[in-house]
C-alpha cells in the first residue's frame, strides 16, 4: 500500500473514531407546567420562558394557565408534571396524605397585599402606619376581592383579619382575578382585594385606594420568611424523569439570577407580560418581586414551617393535623 493512500485511510479511520466518541446532541425533553396566569411574583417563570432559559437548557415547557389551587392539583392528578405553589398548599396535601416535592422556592415572601377603598379608610379614621393588629381592624364587615377560596390569598385575609381581632366570617369574599378586580373595584363593587400583584399597587398608584397589609414586605412579621411560588411536582417524577427534573431546578437558578442581577431585561419582560398596567406600577412591583425572590431558589425549612403555620391561623388546618416531618416534602438537589 502506498504512503499516501494508508494516510488516507489513517485519517478516515480516525475521523470515523472521532464521530463515534463525540457525545450526542442532548435531547430535547418535553415536560409542562401549570400557573395562575398574570401575576408578577412569577416572574422568574416568566424570565425562564421569554428569555429561551428552558430552551438553553434543551426543555420545551408546555405552560398551562389555571387558578388558584387548581394548579397543585393538577400536579396531584397527573395532567400537569410542574406547578408554582405555595408552601402552605403543599404541607396542607401532605398533611391529607397527597404528598408533593418541592424542588425550588422562588420567592420567600408572601406576595399577596390587602388594599381598601380610601374613603372608606378615611371614614375609618385609618392610619397606615399604625401596628398590623390596629390596621387590621379596618377589615371588619367589608366586602374583599380574592383569587379564590382555599387559596393563599384567602389564607392572608384571613389570618390579617385574626391578627386585628377581626372575625374573618365578617367579611364577605368574592372570587375573582386579574382584570375583572380593577373593574369590580372601580364601580365600587367590592371595598378592596387581597390579591398579589400588580393588581393592589395599581388602586394605590391610582389614589383610590390604601394599603393595609402587605405580604411582600414580611408582614406579619411572625410568618416571615414562607414559601411562595415554590416549583412542585410528585415525587415518583424526579425518580422517573430525573434528567427533566434537573433542567427545570437549573432553569429555576438561572432565572432567579437574571431577575436579580439584569434588572432592564427583566423589567422589559416584565411589560410585555403586563401591557395595560401603568410602568411606574409594574416598577414597584417589580422592585417587591425581586425582594421576594430567592438566588439561588433553595427551599428552606423554616419558610416551609411558617407556611404550615400560615394553614393554622386561617383555620385551614387543625395544629394537630399538621405533619410530623417537613423533610421528604421537600429538595434542594437540583438547585445548587
Amino acid at each position: 500500500m502506498s504512503i499516501p493512500a494508508f494516510r488516507a485511510r489513517f485519517y478516515t479511520a480516525l475521523f470515523s473514531l472521532a464521530v463515534c466518541a463525540a457525545p450526542a446532541h442532548a435531547e430535547i425533553e418535553h415536560t409542562n407546567l401549570a400557573a395562575t396566569p398574570a401575576i408578577v411574583p412569577f416572574l422568574a417563570m416568566y424570565i425562564a420562558e421569554d428569555a429561551h432559559i428552558w430552551e438553553q437548557q434543551q426543555l420545551d415547557v408546555k405552560v398551562v394557565n389555571v387558578a388558584g389551587l387548581a394548579t397543585m392539583n393538577a400536579v396531584i392528578a397527573g395532567s400537569a408534571d410542574f406547578a408554582l405553589s405555595t408552601g402552605g398548599s403543599i404541607t396542607r396535601a401532605a398533611a391529607h396524605g397527597q404528598k408533593l416535592l418541592a424542588i425550588a422556592e422562588l420567592n420567600n415572601q408572601n406576595g399577596q397585599i390587602i388594599v381598601l377603598r380610601k374613603e372608606l379608610a378615611e371614614t375609618a379614621h385609618f392610619d397606615p402606619n399604625a401596628p398590623l393588629a390596629e390596621r387590621a381592624k379596618v377589615l371588619k364587615g367589608r366586602t374583599m376581592a380574592i383569587t379564590g377560596v382555599g387559596s393563599v390569598a384567602d389564607s392572608f385575609l384571613k389570618v390579617i383579619a385574626n391578627a386585628g381581632g377581626v372575625d374573618p366570617n365578617s367579611i364577605t369574599v368574592a372570587m375573582m382575578g386579574g382584570p375583572d378586580l380593577l373593574a369590580a373595584f372601580s364601580r365600587r363593587a367590592i371595598d378592596g382585594m387581597a390579591v398579589s400583584l400588580p393588581y393592589p399597587q395599581q388602586v394605590v398608584y391610582d389614589g383610590t385606594a390604601v394599603v393595609v397589609a402587605d405580604g411582600t414586605n414580611g408582614e406579619p412579621a411572625d410568618l416571615s420568611p414562607v414559601a411562595s411560588a415554590m416549583v412542585i411536582t410528585r415525587p415518583q417524577f424526579c425518580a422517573e424523569h430525573r434528567s427533566i427534573c434537573i433542567k427545570m431546578g437549573h432553569s429555576m437558578v438561572l432565572a432567579s439570577s437574571f431577575l436579580m442581577e439584569r434588572k432592564d431585561e427583566a423589567f422589559a419582560i416584565l411589560k410585555k407580560r403586563f401591557p395595560a398596567i401603568n410602568e411606574n406600577v409594574l416598577a414597584s412591583s417589580y422592585d417587591a418581586v425581586r425582594r421576594m425572590t430567592q438566588s439561588p431558589p433553595l427551599t428552606t425549612l423554616s419558610a416551609l414551617q411558617n407556611g404550615d403555620l400560615m394553614n393554622s391561623k386561617a383555620g385551614f388546618l387543625m395544629p394537630e393535623d399538621k405533619v410530623a416531618s417537613y423533610d421528604d416534602l421537600f429538595t434542594n438537589e437540583f438547585v445548587k
